[in-house]
């Protein structure tokens, strides 16, 4: 982060559509790839998600702040 990186979104669909995905994957057993990791993984999961060839399956990555918190590599 002190890199001077950024993560931006979309709010293309609203709650609604939101809503309706979501029931569609529930009802039919669709659940994204995902990976939880620590703060000190960050520019790896970056290096990860600019190139399509080490993510093809499009897994998504959860950062784990109070984890990275209690393992000291994020101030309080």
């Amino acid at each position: 982060m002190f890199a001077r990186k950024g993560v931006a979104g979309s709010l293309i669909g609203g709650n609604e559509a939101t809503q309706e995905v979501l029931d569609l994957c529930g009802k039919h057993n669709i659940f994204p790839v995902c990976e939880t990791i620590l703060a000190d993984k960050i520019d790896w999961v970056y290096e990860q998600l600019n190139n399509t060839n080490t993510n093809p399956e499009g897994k998504r990555y959860v950062l784990d702040i109070q984890a990275s918190i209690k393992a000291g590599m994020v101030p309080k």
